[in-house]
């Protein structure tokens, strides 16, 4: 298995549990928007725990981006990362697969799920070509929201946030179940990308393949 190790060039927080981290990129090393590689951290004792993390940058940029979720009260990969600054060091692999853009269609994510189509929906900006698509967004609060700034700018009206523990102005206040899919999608016979927690994942493809039939397309973020 192919294995760079690479500076940190920057590290900030994007919301109170999210952390942006600008990486060196080795020569060559290259990416589709929505692919990921497996990062772990270079330390003895951390240096074999590998996790996969979707690259947020693009591929044409001089670095490469990770935009993670952390977890400190698991005390693992996540918690060790948010203590980590430029200068420190961290081990990355092979690209691998996740989710590709097949077209345009509606795009599903619940929390941290969001990073596989930060890329993807950055590149579409690039090439002006963002058209209509749509991203729905589930989070439990406002605070919750990965570059909401961004997305704004990116997708305008097409920017949907839904909150389940908040009940904040411009924000829907529901869970994404058939119910609210309902009201938010006319036409089900289009592409869907999911990414979220698996049982949350698992809760709309149901859904979408009820409401699109079998000729629905469906991409899955596994």
């Amino acid at each position: 298995m192919e294995e760079h190790i690479v500076k940190i060039l920057s590290a900030e927080w994007v919301t109170h549990d999210v952390r942006r981290f600008k990486i060196e990129k080795p020569a060559g090393y290259s990416f589709i928007p929505g692919q990921a590689t497996d990062v772990a951290i270079n330390k003895p004792e951390w240096k074999n725990e590998k996790r996969p993390f979707t690259f947020t940058a693009l591929n044409d940029w001089d670095h490469l981006e990770f935009t993670i979720k952390t977890y400190p009260e698991r005390n693992g990969v996540t918690n060790q990362l948010r203590k980590l600054n430029a200068g420190d060091e961290l081990i990355i692999h092979d690209v691998w697969g996740a989710i590709q853009y097949k077209g345009e269609g509606v795009f599903i994510a619940g929390g941290a799920g969001v990073t596989p189509f930060i890329a993807i929906l950055r590149q579409l900006k690039k090439d002006n070509k963002v058209g209509n698509n749509i991203l729905l967004f589930s989070n439990k609060t406002f605070r919750d929201i990965i570059l909401y700034d961004e997305f704004k700018n990116i997708l305008g009206k097409n920017f949907i946030n839904t909150l389940t523990n908040e009940v904040v102005p411009g924000c829907d206040h529901h869970f994404i179940d058939e119910e609210y899919l309902k009201q938010k999608i006319r036409n089900f016979n289009q592409k869907f990308y999911i990414c979220g927690p698996d049982p949350m994942v698992a809760a709309i493809k149901s859904i979408l393949e009820k409401l699109g039939g079998k000729d629905a397309v469906i991409t899955v973020e596994m």
